[in-house]
């Protein structure tokens, strides 16, 4: 196979240390659609793969390592595959490479040594980008949920901006990809991310307006910015609202006039996408206090969606996500751990999570874990991965009183002002309805909520016998 098949948009990010390989890769990558960066000093900002689109690869001098600069470099790959280039005798020194560090270059490599390199690392990186991923959970039971989707539905193949607007963690970006796929021209081209929070200062221009070749020092071959990544496309930018103001009025003016300039040249270019922003600050009260441009705001807000958070959502949804979560985390093995337990279902339901589903993500894995470890719904332990995730101290462990009953005890051995009465009728209760908790409520004629935390304050646990009255 031809390797200039796969060097289409390449960036090669190149830490050289005190060695002079970086002028012979651009040579040899000269004649290909290739920006070879020199990365020595740049800052984690720039490497966000959340928001790459092009493919790279990472070539990184020994060097780096005998100057103690490989922690830093760590910091930049995140993700990126590694060509490691040094003397032929270190090549197999454990000591000087990770394990997962397979790919070596002679410090006197041939253009054609570093292409093929260069090629297979590339073709592993495509195939891994096609590969089928778990689909990310979207769930609408709640009626809110549903409202919102109905909407999406409706703007999605209209060519006006939209501004998504919500908390953080509720998935903000997953709507933004859902008006993508619905419109009828840009959904067939690219889903720009660019997360607005993470431009490196002095970058802006060079990131969303791309440069010419020669255009600054390490500019050694042209770049497509952003708006133009976008054309035919889709461009999201999300936390809007942390663009600094200087900057709001250059992305105006594309807006407005549909064409960039790289830095370096002197010609326009055409762009054409959709746009669609998002935001976890009230860009309105940015407006009122001078933070953010009014005629930015009004040209990014033709539309505005409000996400709702987990608590507007319901127990409704926050079960049926974090079921479909927990799927995603045990795979087959959740077929012979058996039906998630109500008591775990209820627990969700009840917990309050302020990071929305990003948080309610982690709990699932969580929770797969421990089950996993285990092979069973461990109670105990899941129990206070929840009270760990709700930010509150663990339960106590159960103390054992002088008639064995497990109830904690206070100092003088006597149970710490509980009412054995009412804890053994909310125990029967719970028992005649299944242990589920909305039935068992209605049973005791209070609410879902004070029954919850009367089984707290009680330490009452799923198939506990009641405490023998005394008498």
């Amino acid at each position: 196979m031809n390797p200039a098949s796969n060097f289409d948009e390449l960036d090669l990010f190149v830490w050289e240390g005190k060695a002079d390989i970086l002028d012979r890769i651009a040579r040899c990558m000269a004649s290909f659609d290739v920006e070879v960066i020199r990365a020595d000093g740049l800052p984690p900002p720039q490497q966000d793969r959340g928001v790459a689109l092009r493919p790279s690869v990472a070539i990184i001098s020994v060097t780096v390592i005998d100057g103690g600069g490989l922690p830093h470099a760590t910091e930049l790959l995140q993700g990126m595959p590694v060509i490691w280039v040094a003397a032929a005798s270190r090549e197999r020194d454990s000591r000087t490479y990770p394990p997962e560090y397979l790919h070596v270059l002679p410090y006197d490599f041939t253009c054609a040594e570093l292409r093929t390199m260069v090629a297979k690392l590339v073709r592993q990186l495509r195939a891994r980008d096609v590969a089928p991923q778990a689909p990310d959970v979207l769930v609408a039971h709640s009626d809110a949920m549903k409202g919102l989707l109905a909407e999406v539905g409706a703007f999605a193949d209209c060519n006006h901006p939209v501004l998504v607007r919500g908390e953080t963690g509720v998935g903000k970006e997953r709507i933004a990809q859902q008006l993508h796929i619905g419109h009828q021209q840009y959904g067939k081209g690219a889903f720009v991310a660019v997360n607005c929070g993470a431009i490196p200062d002095g970058l802006f221009e060079s990131l969303f307006f791309g440069h010419t070749k020669g255009s600054f020092t390490g500019a050694v071959h042209a770049h497509r910015g952003y708006f133009e990544q976008a054309t035919g496309g889709t461009l999201f930018l999300d936390e809007i609202g942390d663009l600094p103001r200087y900057q709001q009025v250059k992305l105006l003016r594309v807006l407005e006039d549909s064409a960039v300039t790289r830095l370096g040249a002197t010609s326009p270019i055409r762009v054409d996408f959709r746009l669609v922003a998002a935001t976890n600050r009230n860009l309105r009260e940015m407006v009122a206090s001078g933070e953010f441009r009014a005629d930015l705001f009004y040209r990014l807000a033709v539309i505005e969606l409000h996400v709702p958070s987990l608590e507007e959502r319901g127990e409704i949804d926050k079960i049926a996500i974090f079921k479909a979560l927990l799927s995603n985390v045990l795979g087959d093995e959740l077929e012979a751990l058996g039906e998630t337990p109500h008591w775990l279902s209820d627990a969700v339901a009840e917990t309050y999570f302020p990071g929305n589903v990003r948080q309610l993500r982690n709990l699932a894995e969580r929770v797969g874990v421990i089950a996993r470890q285990l092979h069973s719904w461990d109670q105990n332990l899941i129990q206070r991965a929840i009270a760990l995730t709700r930010g509150t101290p663990a339960p106590a462990a159960l103390a054992t009183d002088r008639n064995g009953t497990g109830v904690p005890l206070d100092a003088n051995g006597d149970r710490k002002g509980w009412n054995s009465s009412e804890r053994n009728r909310i125990i029967a209760a719970l028992e005649i309805n299944d242990w589920k908790r909305q039935d068992t409520a209605q049973h005791l004629g209070i609410s879902r909520k004070v029954l919850w935390e009367k089984m707290r304050k009680y330490q009452i646990l799923d198939g506990e016998p009641g405490i023998p009255e005394e008498t």
